[in-house]
């Protein structure tokens, strides 16, 4: 008998891991005394393959049993890939399953003729449905599944596992080794103790479910010696048991200190400890704020306090840690002048990036329970977005995603962070006012809505450049552009630095051996050269960005600097105009030494310099 299992990711990406599949080959192939021997197989696609090209390789492989794991963005596709394949095929069995199936397991089975659906953690459930195949014993009744019975829906419920240890590990089985490189998720617990009503994760019993240490340790190794570059851990509340959180971020620190992880956490329980440890990591934090407006957030079973939410956000501020916040439109209550306050305080607080999204009302939710009664209106099939409510009509809907868009790409695309408030209190305008103007300004030059995607790093850093000039002089306030457009410059630098790889250097013995002068060297890909109308040093020496002050206290004086990465940090090294001329245009097609006379650079002088460049990996043979 042959399971063939086939999940189809939304698109290409770090995250674009089969980690359902993944987990039921582990358990069934591992099983110790199945009734008969099974062949798993797993095949992986992306929204968008052609389904007549799907089809026709799961025909190919001649499985008996076809699983689907649905989400929101596959779930049409799968749809009708079992409408395909029951017709081509039927005596196949099609089994659909993960977050649609538990979710809205009448509206699947409607939908698409499956034979039968996986509600809930799957691994169990497959083990004895295929011990009941071997035995030619029927489904009906098979607990952890649901079907259709003369029209109306059948499920039979199944406890969750409650001892995780029992569920093998496919990664240290060796089922995702093709996707390490490229980036992992990492399950480390399963389960939410939260309800808020518009979250599938914490419905049920609310009890997190966790594995042990001894088998994450193991993982994490098995990651790091097969050259991971990022993971994504999969806890819905990282730090919900901050003893826990604490010794796996110390071991991370200590076992995977080159590799970058990314955590969903719970502001309540943040402290200093976990700031600093967080910190000390290549990491990036998501925090679930949602709705600043304590109204909103209690109509959805959450409770919010401002002030204790500054008071823990500042923790990772002032340990430099790197976090960003999830916000929700159009949750019970809330209306556009409620959102644009809460982005007004979320943005008040530094965060690295924002994701904004409007509500989705999602089946087997308390909110999709209720969200008739209530007046939400919604799409009826995946993503299930808010249309409009009683508090936040159509427009005001439209007016909220033209402000998530600008925040997408002015702040958060644009690595906006570090002068974004500094630039509003110099135009006078609120932050959110400030994203507003964009979004205004970008709509009427591009004649449409823009989507970030869209966008190259480069391009976005050329609008932030042309929309503040054009602000400030509409604005007269001219004087205060050359410092904020000097800011604006030197964040994109330094972003496209964190984001480089930089060359490795020669060493000391290899570089003695060097004559950088009769070399034709090129600058590195990791360097950045721009010219500023201040001393940048002086702008980075000034803290936070205060136009006013600088154009009052500083001279324009002009600078030329050299931005790049180097042991593990970005440097800025401020130049005279000549080596700046030199950097620039070494491009590996001349030896350096004729470079530097053509610019008048005595020899000495340039060799110095070149070797210095060598060394940082500024410029690179």
């Amino acid at each position: 008998m042959h399971l063939h299992l086939v999940t189809i990711h939304a698109m290409p990406s770090a995250q674009a891991v089969p980690l359902a599949a993944a987990f039921l080959k582990a358990y069934l192939d591992g099983r110790p005394d199945p009734k008969q021997t099974f062949t798993v197989t797993c095949a992986e696609h992306f929204s968008g393959t052609p389904l007549e090209q799907i089809s026709r390789e799961v025909v190919a492989v001649a499985p008996d049993v076809v699983g689907f794991p649905v989400y929101l963005w596959n779930r049409a596709d799968c749809c009708t890939l079992v409408s395909r394949l029951r017709q081509q095929c039927p005596q196949l069995l099609l089994i659909g399953g993960g977050p649609e199936a538990t979710a809205d397991p009448a509206g699947l089975l409607q939908q698409a003729p499956f034979d039968l659906l996986v509600v809930g953690e799957g691994e169990l459930t497959m083990g004895e449905l295929l011990d009941r195949l071997a035995d030619n014993q029927p489904l009906a009744g098979l607990p952890g599944t649901a079907r259709l019975v003369e029209g109306g829906l059948q499920l039979v419920p199944r406890p969750k596992v409650e001892d995780l240890a029992i569920l093998p590990s496919p990664c240290l089985a060796g089922l995702l080794d093709d996707h390490i490189s490229n980036g992992m998720v990492w399950q480390l617990s399963r389960g939410c103790p939260y309800a808020c009503e518009f979250c599938y994760d914490g419905m049920g019993d609310r009890k997190v479910r966790r594995y042990p240490l001894e088998r994450l340790e193991a993982e994490l190794d098995y990651l790091v010696a097969r050259g991971a570059a990022q993971v994504f851990a999969l806890d819905s509340t990282f730090n919900t048991d901050k003893q826990r959180a604490k010794a796996l971020l110390r071991l991370i620190r200590d076992r995977a200190p080159g590799v970058h992880f990314h955590f969903e956490v719970r502001h309540e329980l943040l402290d200093k400890e976990q700031a600093q440890l967080f910190a000390e990591l290549t990491c990036s934090l998501q925090i679930g704020l949602q709705s600043a407006d304590p109204d909103v957030a209690g109509g959805v079973g959450r409770t919010f306090d401002r002030e204790d939410f500054r008071r823990k956000v500042m923790l990772l501020n002032d340990s430099g840690a790197t976090f960003g916040f999830d916000l929700i439109y159009g949750l019970p209550g809330d209306s556009l002048d409620r959102f644009r306050e809460g982005l007004n305080f979320a943005l008040s607080l530094y965060p690295n990036h924002l994701d904004i999204f409007p509500l989705s009302v999602l089946p087997g939710t308390a909110l999709g329970n209720k969200a008739a009664a209530i007046g939400l209106k919604h799409l009826a099939g995946p993503p299930y977005t808010l249309l409009e409510s009683p508090s936040f009509p159509a427009a005001d809907m439209a007016a909220a995603r033209r402000l998530g868009a600008a925040s997408d790409i002015l702040y958060s695309r644009g690595k906006a962070v570090a002068w974004f408030n500094g630039v509003s209190r110099g135009l006078k305008l609120q932050p959110v006012e400030l994203l507003e103007r964009f979004g205004d300004w970008l709509l009427a030059r591009q004649g449409r809505q823009c989507d970030e995607a869209e966008f190259e790093d480069r391009a976005i850093w050329q609008l932030q450049r042309q929309f503040l000039t054009a602000l400030f002089t509409e604005r007269k306030l001219q004087k205060l552009l050359p410092a904020a457009l000097d800011c604006v410059d030197y964040h994109y630098a330094y972003g496209v630095a964190l984001m480089a790889v930089p060359p490795q250097p020669p060493d000391d013995d290899e570089l003695l051996r060097l004559d950088p002068l009769k070399l034709p060297l090129r600058r590195a890909s990791s360097l950045t050269l721009l010219p500023f109308h201040y001393e940048i040093l002086d702008i980075l020496e000034s803290g936070e960005p205060d136009l006013i002050w600088i154009a009052k206290h500083l001279k324009q004086s002009g600078s030329w600097a050299a931005i790049y990465p180097a042991q593990g940090e970005v440097c800025t090294e401020s130049l005279i105009r000549p080596y700046y001329r030199l950097l620039e245009r070494l491009d590996g097609t001349q030896p350096s030494g004729q470079v530097a006379a053509k610019l008048r650079i005595p020899a000495d002088d340039a060799l110095e310099l070149l070797q210095f460049a060598l060394a940082e990996g500024m410029v690179m043979c």
